[in-house]
């Protein structure tokens, strides 16, 4: 029975089948893949963009407290802090990269000589 089933060919697939099918399937997968990393890349931006947009101001007024005579028995000051947007804070696009704020613009005079500012 072993040999009968190894000698059948009824329902043998040409190579050529195998090749298109694999690529068929290659090909799928690797649009699948890519669509996978744009809706990563989306998301993870929108997160960015959501944590970015986070106000961290604060401010706490002092405390003062008086004995009987009026004088002081105990006093704590208060405190402030004011969060200010920075570079890439609210993209509200995909935006992978920020211009590094480390980068100098250079300039070319007539003389060939580069200026940065």
């Amino acid at each position: 029975m072993l040999m009968s089933f190894l000698n059948d060919e009824a329902g043998v697939i040409v190579s050529a089948e195998i090749v298109l099918v694999t690529t068929i399937l290659v090909l799928g997968l690797i649009v699948g893949l890519v669509e996978v990393q744009s809706a990563m890349i989306a998301e993870l931006s929108d997160i960015s963009s959501a944590i970015g947009n986070i106000d961290q101001s604060f401010s706490t007024s002092g405390y003062a407290s008086l004995k009987y005579d009026g004088g002081i028995k105990a006093r704590t000051f208060g405190a402030a802090y004011l969060d200010v947007q920075d570079d890439c804070d609210g993209d509200a696009n995909v935006m992978i990269v920020c211009d590094d704020p480390g980068e100098v613009p250079a300039y070319y005079t007539d003389d060939s000589n580069v200026i940065s500012n």
